[in-house]
């Protein structure tokens, strides 16, 4: 992914307004990322800890999503596996995120979900940059591109699931 800039994100949400777009809280570690190796750019709001949002490249532009997730969860004995890059998280590590869909559909509050690392970090445990507190990976025959490829497959189907 290349490096964005808080315009470029500001700009890309599919699923809330201009104002809301505007107000939300931007990372501030920007310019620290690890862009080449990031699939997409995700974060949670410190200032709402049920708030998340998720930028990614699609076609020939950006698109972003504000994702929220419930602040309390259950289960810490449970193991969830994440929808997207397909790691194991012990307890809290996998969420059900919860995406207002685009347009009027999302006006009438209407939303799609999926289940995913609950630290939006899907690229970095995907290619062993981030190592896991508890859980796993699944070992796979795929090579890390095919995985890579899988992973971005499953985040496309997700947000055409919010423009349907």
């Amino acid at each position: 992914m290349r490096p964005l800039t808080e315009q470029d994100i500001r700009s890309s949400f599919i699923n809330c307004s201009k104002g809301e777009a505007k107000r939300l809280a931007t990372p501030r570690d920007l310019a620290e990322r690890p862009w080449a190796d990031l699939d997409f750019l995700g974060w949670r709001d410190p200032g709402a800890p049920d708030r998340s949002f998720l930028v990614t490249e699609r076609g020939d532009g950006l698109v972003g999503v504000t994702l929220r997730f419930p602040s309390q969860q259950r289960g810490f004995l449970h193991r969830s596996m994440c929808s997207l890059c397909l790691t194991t998280h012990s307890g809290n590590g996998v969420s059900l995120m919860t995406a207002r869909k685009a347009g009027t559909a999302g006006r009438e509050g209407n939303s799609v979900g999926i289940y995913m690392c609950a630290d939006l970090a899907c690229s970095l445990y995907l290619r062993g940059k981030k190592p896991l507190e508890s859980g796993s990976r699944i070992e796979e025959s795929l090579t890390l591109e095919e995985q890579i490829a899988r992973t971005a497959g499953h985040l496309s189907a997700f947000l055409d699931r919010l423009h349907a």
